[in-house]
């Protein structure tokens, strides 16, 4: 049974890769089609519109911006004027990645919102995702976009754990901070503003991704779904995260990074080919990281497959519940944790399993 396949597709404005990684040669799969459909040069205008909004609401001049993924060349130089071409219009190489992992705190029942920030402190962070159908180039109108990461000092709300936070503090599992869904668009898009992730014991800086198809929303605004077509993380360059950590409340966490190199879902996602690139590319917001970051990266979906997601906790109509057994067994290791204001914890979660798994179509080509 083959695994399914995420197809990511990343800016290749940046010709370097992550640590492990080698430089695209190959040829893109669906940048074409993508083209063709106007998806790309949509693509463009969004963002490019995206960052001169948020950047106007923060009532900030800026005078350059980052862009990232690559951890060995700066690219912190690019003006104002740059072109949105330059940005975000260059044709993107085509990446096929393993299914990556749930985690433990996973949260049935989140709301379906985009700005997922509540109290929270920290770097704020607009995310732009769009997802492809592998299959056929299409974008994908009707998935939900569930997203979730723990605080500036590697908490995730929603549980209530010995590692995670304070085990004692019951009113957690009510909290939904950075957490939520929401459905993409007509050109398969979603956006979310949320807080740059913290980080915790043996992981490095990461958000949690689930992709749910035949979805359906409940009267309580949430979601209603068992096929979950793609299950992963996603990740940030490592120049960028050392920039954020050094912020508070970013400082406050006083466990030791996990660098990308050496964590082992990079790792898996990166792939044996070591062709996968499941990294945001970004641009400042500001004059400089503490006025926030706008991230963008494509997603490839298989539609035909679909995986269990397993879970703890849920969100009910009365609130945050543990839910016992409903984890089947598919977490391994321990579970991170993080007291406040420092986190701690280890690896978070295994493998997806898979209920149909599909081989990856090259029908883009």
């Amino acid at each position: 049974m083959h695994p399914a396949v995420l197809l990511v597709l990343t800016s290749a404005l940046l010709g370097t890769a992550h640590p492990g990684h080698h430089e695209e040669t190959h040829p893109s799969l669906l940048a074409s089609r993508h083209a063709h459909h106007g998806l790309a040069r949509r693509a463009l205008v969004r963002r490019a519109d995206a960052i001169a909004y948020h950047r106007a609401i923060r009532k900030r001049a800026t005078d350059s911006a980052g862009v990232g993924h690559n951890l060995t060349s700066s690219h912190v130089g690019i003006d104002a004027s740059t072109a949105s071409a330059d940005l975000f219009g260059s044709n993107h190489p085509c990446i096929l990645d393993p299914e990556g992992e749930i985690g433990p705190f996973w949260v049935k029942g989140e709301h379906l919102r985009d700005d997922l920030r509540d109290d929270q402190e920290g770097v704020d962070v607009v995310l732009d995702g769009q997802f492809i159908d592998v299959e056929t180039c299409e974008p994908i109108t009707d998935l939900y976009w569930d997203l979730w990461n723990c605080n500036a000092t590697g908490v995730y709300s929603g549980v209530q754990s010995s590692m995670n936070g304070d085990v004692n503090d019951a009113s957690n599992l009510d909290k939904a901070f950075l957490r939520g869904i929401q459905k993409t668009d007509a050109d398969g898009v979603v956006q979310f503003t949320t807080k740059f992730p913290g980080h915790y014991d043996g992981r490095a800086t990461h958000h949690h991704i689930v992709a749910f198809l035949d979805a359906t929303v409940l009267p309580n605004n949430t979601l209603s779904s068992s096929h979950a077509a793609h299950i992963g993380q996603l990740f940030w360059d490592q120049d960028l995260i050392t920039e954020v950590e050094s912020l508070y409340p970013y400082t406050l966490n006083t466990v030791d990074v996990t660098l990308n190199a050496d964590d082992h879902v990079v790792t898996s996602q990166l792939g044996s080919n070591a062709d996968s690139d499941p990294f945001f590319d970004y641009a400042y917001l500001g004059d400089d990281v503490a006025d926030g970051l706008f991230g963008w990266i494509t997603i490839g979906v298989n539609r035909s497959a679909s995986y269990e997601t397993s879970y703890d906790f849920e969100l009910t109509e009365a609130g945050g519940v543990a839910v016992e057994g409903e984890s089947d067994g598919r977490l391994s290791g321990d579970m991170p944790s993080g007291g406040i204001p420092s986190g701690t914890g280890a690896f978070s979660g295994g493998a997806p399993a898979a209920t149909a798994t599909p081989a990856a179509t090259a029908a883009c080509a």
